[in-house]
């Protein structure tokens, strides 16, 4: 399952996702990792939640970004939820066709291995592809 968070810069979003990710670890019975491009949320996090900086790592597109997620899950059979700010920067989605690309190879990965993704886009919901508006839970 994708669940999609998106409005504007400065809306918010950042700080629904610490909070969703922080209240699902009391009902997880397994891990979650929290996705960012920069590790300034680490304190923020819960320390049960595994705060991973793609900006870490030497990620130049979209396609190792969806390999790097992979690798996570390769990494930890336990992973239940994954949860990404800034989903457009870490997944290089530089326009509407990479983010509907983007968004349905998270729905391979979630569907294939059982794990639940919630990501922020950074997006009005009437700028968003058709795809994503589908799994909009919350717009700001």
């Amino acid at each position: 399952m994708v669940e999609i968070i998106a409005g504007e810069h400065g809306k918010g979003k950042s700080k629904y996702l610490l909070d969703k990710a922080n209240n699902s670890i009391a009902a997880a019975s397994g891990n979650i990792i929290f996705i960012d491009k920069s590790g300034k949320h680490m304190y923020e996090l819960t320390n049960k939640i595994r705060l991973v900086n793609v900006s870490d790592y030497p990620i130049t597109g979209k396609d190792e970004a969806m390999g790097f997620l992979c690798g996570i899950i390769a990494a930890d059979h336990d992973i239940q939820e994954i949860y990404i700010d800034s989903f457009l920067d870490v997944a290089f989605a530089t326009d509407e066709s990479l983010i509907t690309d983007s968004i349905s190879k998270l729905d391979v990965i979630s569907e294939k291995f059982g794990v639940r993704f919630v990501v922020s886009i950074a997006m009005d919901e009437d700028k968003l592809p058709e795809c994503a508006k589908a799994k909009l839970i919350v717009s700001l």
